[in-house]
């Protein structure tokens, strides 16, 4: 791309989005984009496929796809382009496949379309799973793609994006939605592939550890500029745009935990699309910001090694001042008196295709007042399921029981007086699918006020103000609608309506998973303090186990509807104990890249048909030669005095196999331990 410029035309007036971004990508090289949300980056992906929205128009700059100039190709030539040069994999998996049609037709057709008969489409199609690492491709050829589980989903979909060699693979967001142990496989399949092939890659995506373990570039995009460039490792170590070191400053780095102080934070917001920015384009929101910025902008700066960065004062940048208060002082959660939650032996079975589905299988955990308790686990292993039952959304089996502040909780929200529906709340993972978006903010929040507190009138109106003050919403917002919001405004929204009622306990379902790490930092601080100034509870669940890891108390592990291990967080991510929490926390990409991978094989096994003995022993790295891991089910028993664990293996020796120096990346322990260094 050459100065490429893309508008949208919005209510008869062209409103710019990219302006003048210029990179290249060479073959086999992989080059990230990073930024907020309306920064660009999907835009320029979208470019680069002529795939713009019928309002989108390339008003400036070139274009060029091995040699080929996009802006002047015809329609034919952009399909033939699209079919043999550019491939493009998408956010969710789901949406990208026909929900009518099998795996096996839909792959057989990208073939089809490069003139292969039917029956030599239908055996490459075959060699194409078979390729992304599926090992029963004859089987996923079949099945529908609601069959599928998202990583095998996500495969497929690579698959056909890799189907006609092409000189350029676009992924954008293609891992948001998937765990961190198949996101960590995906990502090792596309870095293999792209070694293999030579495919040039450009990846989008807001998790910044992401792109350092996967690009040899990135640049880094604020309101459709370009305003760093350079390898993802320098730029990543040694940010020199005040934009870069703020994205940087949001993560939860180096084990850093709410007790720590709050995470440093981006304030304001992104300009318009098309807004008139005569100066530098971050000048609103920069801490170090003069009256040159404000006139003159800045040109990429050389700052060596190929390195640009946008920026007047580049020198300054990495001593840039915190922009968020740190200072927090939060109390020791107390285990005196009465847990506010109390969950022992909760069991669910659902029946499905004439089998029983054993989502749960007896767990218990406490929960405290002002306590986090992180549930992490894959996709399946109960976690939602867990909190639908604490709800009362989904009634468990006989023979458990579920406790709120010592006294027995009724196993559906129906049966639950107003007082115990008052004190559960829940914030959804989407906002968008939450909040009514006929209904303004004072209209959502104050249904809830009505609803949960009984307020009306003048006291409303005034708890009203308190509410939105406290998840610092300003007013403006009361008279506008969901739609009109950027996605951190309706999080802040659904999250002071989970608090119309003074909740003791709510549950956080990846509250943040569809967020920039901007706006999840400002999510992150809102969500401790308000914890700390009103002792409520969490139940949080996420994917993203950095986030889980800053905002939690204690730690609990599922797999297969059971728990595997639990005990404080810091213990858990420091020297997890149980093999499954050693393979999960392994798997998380990092900005550090130190972590050593450990392997899992396989899928997780299907509920209606949990293995013997040890439901992990068939993906297990440190499983037993004795045989007891495929026999018995290991009890859940005290390793610490904070910390269960369900495994047979004795704690010393799994501590002794957990600290054994690693075999090359690529081999086999003797203990079957795949490493992969990252």
């Amino acid at each position: 791309m050459r100065d490429l410029e893309v508008a949208y035309r919005v209510r008869g007036t062209w409103r710019q989005v990219l302006r003048g971004i210029s990179f290249s990508i060479g073959p086999g090289e992989s080059f990230g984009l990073v930024g907020e949300s309306g920064c660009g980056k999907s835009t320029a992906a979208m470019a680069a496929m002529r795939y713009l929205a019928g309002n989108g128009r390339i008003a400036g700059g070139s274009i060029t796809v091995d040699g080929k100039d996009l802006v002047g190709l015809s329609e034919s030539g952009l399909r033939d382009l699209r079919s043999r040069t550019v491939s493009m994999v998408y956010q969710d998996p789901t949406r990208a496949l026909n929900p009518s049609l099998r795996v096996g037709r839909q792959v057989s057709e990208v073939f089809e379309i490069a003139g292969i008969g039917k029956k030599e489409a239908a055996d490459r199609a075959e060699e194409a799973l078979r390729g992304v690492q599926i090992a029963d491709p004859g089987s996923v050829l079949r099945r529908y793609p609601h069959q599928l589980s998202g990583g095998m989903a996500q495969r497929v979909v690579i698959a056909m994006a890799l189907a006609s060699n092409p000189k350029l693979l676009i992924l954008d967001e293609p891992t948001t939605a998937l765990d961190a142990t198949v996101e960590a496989e995906v990502l090792d399949l596309v870095a293999a592939l792209r070694v293999q092939t030579s495919t040039a890659v450009l990846f989008i995506s807001h998790n910044l550890g992401v792109i350092a373990k996967m690009c040899d570039r990135v640049g880094v995009l604020y309101a459709g500029s370009m305003v760093e460039e350079g390898t993802a490792r320098e730029v990543f170590d040694n940010p020199r745009h005040p934009y870069t070191v703020g994205l940087l400053r949001c993560i939860p780095r180096r084990g850093q935990r709410k007790d720590h102080g709050r995470l440093d934070s981006i304030p304001g917001f992104l300009p318009p699309p098309g807004a008139n920015l005569p100066g530098c384009v971050f000048v609103d929101r920069c801490a170090i910001a003069r009256d040159r910025c404000r006139t003159e902008p800045p040109p990429p700066y050389d700052i060596g090694a190929g390195r640009t960065s946008r920026c007047h004062y580049h020198e300054e940048a990495p001593s840039l001042p915190r922009q968020t208060p740190s200072d927090v002082a939060i109390a020791p959660v107390s285990h005196a008196g009465v847990p506010i939650l109390r969950a022992v032996d909760v069991a669910k079975t659902f029946r499905q295709a004439g089998h029983d589905v054993h989502a749960l299988a007896g767990v218990s955990a406490v929960l405290w007042p002002g306590e986090t308790l992180g549930l992490v686990g894959e996709s399946g292993s109960g976690k939602t399921t867990f909190a639908r039952v604490v709800l009362g959304i989904t009634s468990p089996d006989a023979g458990g029981s579920l406790e709120l502040d010592g006294s027995v909780l009724a196993a559906h929200v129906g049966k639950r007086s107003d007082d115990d529906v008052r004190a559960l709340q829940i914030v959804f993972q989407n906002p968008d699918s939450a909040l009514n978006r006929s209904h303004t903010v004072r209209r959502l929040v104050g249904r809830a006020l009505s609803r949960l507190a009984g307020l009306s009138g003048a006291k409303r109106e005034e708890r009203l103000r308190e509410l939105t003050d406290s998840v610092r919403l300003q007013e403006r917002y009361l008279g506008v609608r969901p739609s009109a919001l950027s996605g951190g405004l309706k999080q802040r929204v659904a999250i002071a309506r989970a608090f119309a009622g003074d909740p003791r306990l709510v549950v956080c379902d990846e509250p943040t998973s569809a967020l920039d790490v901007s706006v999840q930092a400002a999510i992150l601080n809102l969500l401790a303090d308000l914890q700390r100034e009103k002792q409520t509870s969490y139940l949080f669940i996420s994917h993203d186990l950095g986030v889980v890891r800053y905002l939690s108390d204690r730690i609990a592990v599922l797999y297969l509807g059971r728990l595997m291990e639990i005990g404080p967080a810091e213990e858990v991510f420091s020297a997890p104990h149980h093999p499954y929490t050693e393979a999960l926390l392994s798997a998380i990409p990092s900005l550090d890249n130190t972590r050593q991978r450990i392997r899992l094989t396989g899928e997780i096994p299907s509920a209606a048909n949990p293995p013997s003995g040890c439901v992990f022993h068939t993906r297990c790295p440190r499983k037993l030669d004795s045989g007891i891991c495929e026999t018995e089910e290991p009890p859940m028993a005290n390793v610490t005095a904070t910390r269960e664990m369900r495994c047979h293996i004795p704690l010393e020796e799994l501590r002794a196999l957990q600290t054994a120096v690693p075999v090359a990346a690529g081999e086999q322990s003797s203990n079957g331990v795949h490493h992969d260094g990252d």
